[in-house]
């Protein structure tokens, strides 16, 4: 039997195998002797045939309800909720869906193949291997197999003047035709000008904006909830912020400064639908969501102040490595100083 820790818990692990099967989990002791003691304790009952475990494994269809009753009841953020269904609706339609638990192997995952970008088979992944962990948890399984993700690469797209002018350029066209109210395209605009002018973060920070968090004085907004611990920070505003926020707020002193009578949480939840339909209708790449106005917050910032720890501030970033994805290149700046250099010559100078 071997006792060992894991890099990512505090607590030791026994792993073992009786009669062909391995058995594998942590003690949920930090202690090195009493963890000891209760994997012996482990090893004894399965030598004693007392194994917790069921015999046989429910099925990857079976156990998907138990998963998403869970999903539905526990401490989780919206957003991670959704995640998971559309995570569940991926596996569904593969075989995986038709296997046990405990004959799903790595193997067996690397063979499926998912429609789309890596996001959207990593969507697929992260929820089997929360399935499966919740499985082992739940003493369903002995061990959940190691799924490795797929490499992410990170938005290379900016939502700039240019993206912004034919954005609202084709929230105009969509009011005329009928297809947008008035009041939806200013939505609109609202929050595109928005992301791209405070960089917050559209679902987290920018649609839970309270008037009372505005403080016109000294023209900042407080973010008092965010991603990460340090995403609570003041955001400075511009001169069109103010301008749009003043007109939206209008007398009001206090609530929600995107109320929404359909949501339950009482704010704005979404304007994904109206991003895609504007989008379509601009014939932008349907790579370039409404996030990228917050890319293109970091870049403009960073290029007009060179200061990487007042952009890390204003976004809400801790690790370098996080804030250095919003710094995009100027590949103009790097052509201008190779011009400049004389090391880019006319062909046939």
């Amino acid at each position: 039997m071997e006792l060992l820790r894991k890099k990512k818990s505090k607590f030791y692990w026994y792993d073992f195998t009786v009669g062909g099967r391995r058995y594998r989990g942590s003690t949920k002791e930090s202690n090195r002797n009493r963890a000891g003691s209760i994997a012996a304790i482990k090893l004894a009952q399965v030598m004693e045939g007392k194994d917790p475990l069921p015999r046989k494994a429910p099925g990857l269809v079976e156990f998907a309800e138990r998963f998403l009753e869970w999903v539905k009841g526990a401490k989780l953020e919206s957003k991670s909720r959704t995640y998971y269904r559309d995570g569940w609706r991926l596996l569904a339609a593969t075989p995986l869906a038709g296997m046990r638990l405990d004959q799903i192997t790595a193997e067996d995952v690397d063979r499926i193949n998912f429609a789309g970008a890596a996001a959207n088979t990593n969507c697929a992944l992260r929820t089997l291997r929360r399935m499966l962990h919740k499985a082992e948890e739940w003493k369903l399984v002995h061990s959940a197999a190691k799924i490795k993700l797929l490499k992410e690469y990170g938005r290379n797209l900016r939502l700039d003047d240019e993206a912004e002018e034919k954005l609202l350029s084709a929230a105009e066209k969509l009011v005329e035709s009928g297809d947008w109210k008035p009041r939806q395209k200013l939505l609109f605009r609202d929050i595109v000008m928005l992301m791209r002018d405070t960089g917050m973060r559209n679902e987290r920070e920018l649609y839970r904006v309270r008037i009372e968090n505005i403080n016109w004085k000294d023209k900042i907004i407080l973010v008092p909830d965010s991603k990460t611990p340090d995403g609570r920070r003041m955001v400075p505003m511009s001169d069109r912020v103010i301008s749009l926020l003043r007109a939206r707020c209008g007398a009001r002193r206090e609530g929600w400064v995107f109320p929404s009578k359909r949501s339950r949480s009482g704010h704005l939840t979404t304007v994904a639908k109206r991003f895609r339909e504007a989008r379509t209708k601009a014939g932008l790449p349907e790579a370039l969501v409404l996030y990228c106005g917050r890319h293109d917050y970091g870049t403009r910032v960073m290029k007009e102040t060179g200061n990487l720890a007042a952009v890390m501030k204003t976004m809400g970033h801790k690790d370098v490595k996080t804030a250095m994805q919003y710094q995009h290149p100027e590949l103009e700046i790097v052509r201008v100083a190779l011009n400049q250099t004389g090391s880019a010559t006319e062909p046939g100078a």
